[in-house]
């Protein structure tokens, strides 16, 4: 699949985890680096399904124990603290998935990401979604979805962002959403980011993004 593609399509209905629409986007053999990237798993599965070049940073030594395993180079490191480690522009695509709502300060690893990578791909739950907003006026309390499924005492979610929110964000870091998929409905689809309706209806919001003036050929 080419990311640089902008046009409204639904992916095919089997593809139906984010790590399937990952793995649609990274090209065969790409260098690929894995940001919170936990035990590798999804590291493993670009490694077997697209034969990519990868490493897996992750804060907790003992869950990149199974990266290990896997045969995998993975770094302990904690993304708040930046990653000085890594020269600029040495991975083709950085994954951010499903962590960007949990560190502290969002701004520095994004920054970060995209000074490392040519590509970032960053899932987050989107917390515009309707039945969240329905639960917090009707039901006064706070809310859960699917995609966010924890009580407010033992969430590890401390940033509550939208898919509006991450959109806006992109303009102020003059940062170019090439592709934006959204998980509605239980099905995956791609769409430009003018689309409407994305923000109320998505549980998740996945995009791919670059640098302005970066991979636009």
């Amino acid at each position: 699949m080419n990311p640089n593609r902008r046009r409204v399509n639904y992916v095919n209905t089997l593809t139906q985890t984010d790590w399937d629409m990952i793995a649609a986007i990274i090209p065969e053999g790409a260098s690929v680096l894995d940001l919170g990237c936990g035990d590798c798993s999804l590291l493993g599965e670009l490694v077997a399904r697209k034969n990519v070049q990868g490493r897996g940073v992750d804060i907790d030594g003992s869950r990149l124990m199974g990266g290990m395993a896997l045969g995998l180079p993975v770094y302990q490191g904690d993304l708040d603290d930046g990653l000085a480690d890594f020269a600029d522009n040495a991975y083709d695509y950085v994954i951010l998935n499903q962590t960007l709502q949990v560190v502290k300060h969002p701004q520095v690893v994004l920054r970060e990401m995209m000074r490392i990578g040519r590509f970032g791909i960053v899932g987050f739950p989107n917390f515009g979604h309707w039945s969240l907003r329905a639960g917090i006026f009707f039901g006064g309390r706070a809310p859960k979805s699917p995609a966010l499924p924890f009580e407010w005492y033992n969430t590890p979610n401390i940033r509550v962002l939208t898919i509006r929110d991450f959109r806006a964000f992109c303009a102020e870091e003059n940062l170019s959403i090439v592709s934006e998929y959204h998980l509605i409905m239980n099905k995956w689809r791609r769409q430009p980011a003018a689309r409407l309706g994305a923000n109320l209806l998505a549980h998740i919001g996945l995009f791919v993004i670059t640098r302005n003036g970066d991979g636009h050929s």
